[in-house]
């Protein structure tokens, strides 16, 4: 038995060991764009449920069809809340579509059937996930007003939200509120900025063209560029002479090369080796 213990011992030392060796190896890739192992992605969904679970469990759920809860949340729901979790006639958004794990879509799934689990988890947010603790800078009614809302949000179309929302009294949950949370907010004022950057290029061009001007002035100076150029090329007339001079001396040296052969043609060819034999008869003999 002891054996045993010991074994298990080791052998859970040892798997530690090449998990904190893989991790400070940088083995372990934390970009968001590359999910989880099943095995790995489950253990931490089992690991989320249960804190969550054991967490609410206590907690008292009031009233969730008070219609002016139910609006109190829709107005923050809607500055705070459709970036990640979208709403009714909102399409996705390059934050719902980046994030991981994805942010649930809450047109659909609302409060799942568990308003003390919505609660602690708009409260207190989930760690490495991108959901905030609102508990951080909204009361605990503002959150049940946002909980009641989300209670009702499958049941609605885009004209019933937007009538919702109209209705509220806006991003309001008694103070800390900050601008720049909904979606719309987020890229209608980045938008017209980036669009009004094109007159700062037009000032940047119009720059261009003046220093293009004065490059045409001191393009102005190829004049006496050319004079200079046109001074540098008159020793290259001297140099024709040169070559003319040349080419009369080759003329000369092809006429003395063609009298070459009328010389020879006058030299006299040598005599033939002969001599006389006595019967008076010459005889050729070869040299």
């Amino acid at each position: 038995m002891k054996r045993a213990i010991k074994t298990l011992v080791a052998a859970g030392v040892v798997g530690s060991a090449a998990l904190v060796g893989g991790a400070y190896l940088g083995l372990v890739n934390v970009g968001a764009d590359d999910p989880h192992f099943p095995a790995v992605h489950a253990f931490l969904t089992m690991a989320r449920d249960r804190s969550i679970e054991v967490r609410s469990k206590d907690i008292e759920v009031p009233n969730l069809n008070d219609d002016a809860l139910i609006k109190a949340g829709a107005g923050n729901y809607n500055s705070m809340c459709i970036g990640c979790h979208l709403a009714p006639g909102v399409a996705e958004t390059e934050l719902s579509q980046s994030l991981y794990p994805a942010p649930p879509n809450l047109t659909k799934v609302g409060i799942d059937g568990n308003p003390a689990a919505a609660f602690w988890v708009i409260k207190h947010g989930i760690k490495a996930t991108g959901m905030p603790a609102w508990g951080k800078s909204m009361g605990d009614q503002y959150i049940w007003g946002m909980v009641a809302f989300l209670d009702q949000l499958p049941k609605m179309d885009a004209g019933q939200y937007q009538a919702l929302v109209a209705s509220s009294g806006g991003h309001d949950h008694g103070g800390g509120e900050t601008q720049m949370h909904n979606h719309e907010g987020q890229h209608g004022s980045a938008k017209a900025d980036h669009h009004a950057e094109p007159e700062a290029a037009t000032d940047h061009h119009a720059s261009d063209s003046s220093k293009a001007n004065a490059g045409a002035d001191h393009h102005g100076d190829s004049s006496s560029s050319a004079d200079h150029h046109a001074a540098d090329m008159t020793p290259s007339g001297s140099g024709a002479d040169h070559h003319a001079t040349d080419g009369q001396t080759a003329e000369g040296a092809a006429g003395h090369h063609e009298t070459e052969p009328a010389q020879k043609e006058q030299t006299p060819a040598a005599a033939p080796n002969t001599h006389t034999h006595a019967d008076g008869k010459e005889h050729l003999h070869d040299s």
